[in-house]
C-alpha cells in the first residue's frame, strides 16, 4: 500500500523541484547571459590577436640580415625612444624576420618600443595597456573598472556553474535513456525548437564551459587568490640556501598583458647578493652576456629576459607558453641569475611546478587557443556555440513571457526544498563564495516575490 502512494507523491516532489530549479536556472541565467557574451566576444578578439602577432602589438616583419646586433645596442635604441626611460624586459624575436621588443618605464608610465634587430632602427613605439589586445583583456578581467568589475565577473563565472549544474538536472531525461536525449529534435517549431537548440548546445558543451570557467575564476580575485592560489603556487622550498626578494613574480608583470605564469605570481624571487647558486656565467654580468647564455642553454625564438631593477634584483630569463614563448606549457621555464656574480639562483621548469599548477598552465593555454591549430580552431567553435548557447536562452524566455510581464518560471504550490538540494546549494555556495552571495540574495528576494504571487500547478516546461 505504501509504495503504490509514495510514487505519485515521490513524482510530484520531483516534478516541483523541477520547477524551482528551472526558476532559479532562469533568474541566474538574466545575470549571467551578458557576462557570458562579453567574455567571450573579447576573449575571441584576445585569442586572434595573439595568434596573429605578438601579444606586445602588430609590427610589421623586418628584413633578414646577416648577423643581429647585440642586445645592448637594441636597447639602447629603445632607451633613446623614451628619454630618462629605464629597461625593464627585453622580448626576444620570434623568428629571424620579427622585430625586438623591450619594455621600458619612464616616470611611472610604461612603453613597448619594437626595434630592427639587424640595424637597431626603432620600428613602434606604443602604450601596452592601451593596445587592441590589452583593453580586450581588461574588459574581459574588470569591466574596465578595476575590483568592482572583477567580483561582478566572478559573481557571473560562479553562478555560470550553478548555471551548468542545473541545467544538466533539467536536461537529464526521465525516460527513454541519456544518448537519445543527446540528439536535438529538430522537427520541433517556435519555441520548442529553440528549446532543443539550447538542450543540446547547453549538453554538448557543458565540460567544456565548466573546464573554462574555473581556469577563468583562478585568476579572480577572490576565488582565485584565496581558493586556488594557496594550492597551486610554486614552493620556494624547493630552492635550498637561496636568499628571497621582498618581491613576488607578479612584480615582473609589467602591462595588462601577464608575463608570469599563474602558479609562480605569488612566489618571492630570489635575491641577488650572495654566493648562493650553481656558477653559470663569468664576469661581467650584462645583458649581452646574459643573452648570449639564454641561447647557449636552451633559449631560442621568442624568450623574454627581465633586467634587475634594484639592488637585490635578479636577471630572469624566461619561456610562457601563455604569452606564446613555447610551443606548449610543458616547455615552461624560468632561470634566475644573481646580478653580481652570473651564478643561477633558480631554474623552474613545468615538471617543478605543484600539480594545480601543471593543470592551471595547460588550462590556461587551452582557454587562449594557444595549444596549437586544433586548439584554436576548436576554440573559435566552441566560442560561437557559447554565444548561441545564449542567444537560445533569450529567445526561449521571449517566445514564452506574457506581454507585459518578466515571464519567471513559478514556484510550484507546496514547495519545499529536500534536504539533498539544500546541501548542494550549500556546498556550491561555499566552494563559490561570491556565487553562494548571489544565491542568498536571489533566495530571499524570491520569498518575498513568491509571497505576493498566486501560486500554479506544476506544467510541463
Amino acid at each position: 500500500m505504501s509504495s503504490t502512494i509514495s510514487a505519485p507523491a515521490q513524482g510530484a516532489a520531483s516534478s516541483r523541484l523541477y520547477r524551482a530549479l528551472w526558476r532559479w536556472h532562469f533568474f541566474a541565467g538574466l545575470f549571467v547571459v551578458p557576462f557570458l557574451v562579453m567574455l567571450t566576444l573579447t576573449g575571441l578578439v584576445m585569442m586572434v590577436y595573439a595568434d596573429q602577432s605578438n601579444e606586445k602589438g602588430w609590427v610589421t616583419d623586418v628584413a633578414v640580415g646577416n648577423a643581429a646586433l647585440p642586445v645592448s645596442v637594441q636597447a639602447e635604441a629603445a632607451l633613446a625612444a623614451v628619454p630618462g626611460g629605464q629597461l625593464l624586459t627585453y622580448i626576444a624575436p620570434q623568428a629571424a624576420h620579427r622585430p625586438a621588443f623591450f619594455d621600458v618605464s619612464a616616470q611611472d608610465k610604461r612603453w613597448v618600443v619594437a626595434v630592427d634587430p639587424y640595424t637597431a632602427h626603432v620600428m613602434q613605439r606604443v602604450d601596452p595597456d592601451r593596445t587592441v589586445r590589452a583593453i580586450a583583456e581588461d574588459i574581459h578581467g574588470t569591466l574596465l573598472i578595476g575590483d568592482l568589475g572583477d567580483r561582478l565577473i566572478e559573481t557571473a563565472a560562479s553562478l555560470t556553474v550553478i548555471l551548468i549544474v542545473t541545467g544538466i538536472y533539467l536536461w537529464w531525461p526521465r525516460q527513454g535513456g541519456v544518448l537519445p536525449a543527446l540528439l536535438p529534435d529538430f522537427s520541433l517549431r517556435g519555441r520548442g525548437f529553440w528549446r532543443e537548440i539550447h538542450k543540446a548546445i547547453g549538453v554538448w558543451t557543458a565540460l567544456i564551459l565548466l573546464l573554462f570557467t574555473l581556469s577563468g575564476l583562478s585568476w579572480a580575485g577572490i576565488w582565485g587568490e584565496r581558493y586556488a592560489k594557496p594550492w597551486g603556487s610554486f614552493p620556494t622550498t624547493k630552492w635550498d640556501n637561496v636568499p628571497l626578494s621582498h618581491q613576488t613574480h607578479a612584480s615582473l608583470n609589467h602591462t595588462a598583458v601577464h608575463e608570469v605564469p599563474w602558479t609562480l605570481e605569488s612566489t618571492p624571487l630570489p635575491a641577488s647578493g650572495s654566493a648562493a647558486g650553481a656558477a653559470a656565467l663569468s664576469q661581467p654580468v650584462t645583458l649581452d652576456t646574459v643573452a648570449s647564455w639564454a641561447r647557449a642553454h636552451g633559449f631560442s625564438g621568442q624568450y623574454k629576459l627581465s633586467v634587475p631593477t634594484s639592488d637585490e634584483g635578479v636577471f630572469t630569463v624566461a619561456y610562457d607558453a601563455r604569452n606564446q614563448d613555447s610551443a606548449s606549457p610543458s616547455g615552461d621555464r624560468f632561470v634566475h641569475i644573481d646580478q653580481y656574480t652570473g651564478n643561477v639562483l633558480a631554474d623552474v621548469r613545468f615538471a617543478d611546478y605543484p600539480l594545480l599548477g601543471k593543470v592551471m598552465a595547460w588550462g590556461i593555454a587551452l582557454h587562449k587557443g594557444m595549444a596549437g591549430w586544433f586548439n584554436f580552431a576548436f576554440n573559435l567553435v566552441y566560442l560561437a556555440l557559447t554565444v548561441l548557447l545564449c542567444v537560445s536562452g533569450v529567445v526561449m524566455w521571449w517566445k514564452r513571457r506574457p506581454v507585459g510581464s518578466l515571464g519567471a518560471p513559478q514556484l510550484p504550490k507546496g514547495f519545499r526544498l529536500t534536504a539533498g538540494a539544500a546541501m548542494g546549494a550549500i556546498a556550491l555556495g561555499l566552494m563559490f563564495p561570491l556565487g553562494g552571495a548571489a544565491i542568498g540574495v536571489f533566495a530571499v528576494v524570491d520569498f518575498l516575490v513568491h509571497r505576493a504571487e498566486r501560486p500554479v500547478s506544476p506544467q510541463p516546461s
